[in-house]
C-alpha cells in the first residue's frame, strides 16, 4: 500500500482571481503584509500497490487525464511506502 500526495497550483502568469479574492480580504482584515496568494489543491490518495514505478505511473496518468487542468495547471506528487 502506497500514499501519493498530490500537489495542483495555477501556472505562474495564469490569473488566479480565487487568490486575487482572498488576498484582497485579508487586506481588508488588516494583513497588509500580503503581497500575492495563490489558491490550489492539495490530494491524498491511498494506492493499493507496493510497485513504486507503477504508482508514479499510475498517480502522473490521473493527473494528466483529471486532477490537473494541465493547460492553466501544474502539479507535483510525493509517494510514501
Amino acid at each position: 500500500m502506497m500514499k501519493a500526495t498530490v500537489y495542483v497550483t495555477i501556472k505562474q502568469g495564469v490569473l488566479d482571481p480565487q487568490g486575487v479574492a482572498v488576498q484582497g480580504a485579508l487586506h481588508s482584515m488588516g494583513f497588509e503584509e500580503v503581497s500575492s496568494l495563490r489558491i490550489g489543491k492539495y490530494m491524498e490518495l491511498q494506492l493499493d500497490t507496493n510497485d513504486r514505478a507503477e504508482a508514479e505511473q499510475r498517480v502522473k496518468a490521473m493527473c494528466e487525464k483529471l486532477l490537473a487542468n494541465t493547460v492553466v495547471e501544474d502539479y507535483r506528487y510525493e509517494l510514501e511506502g
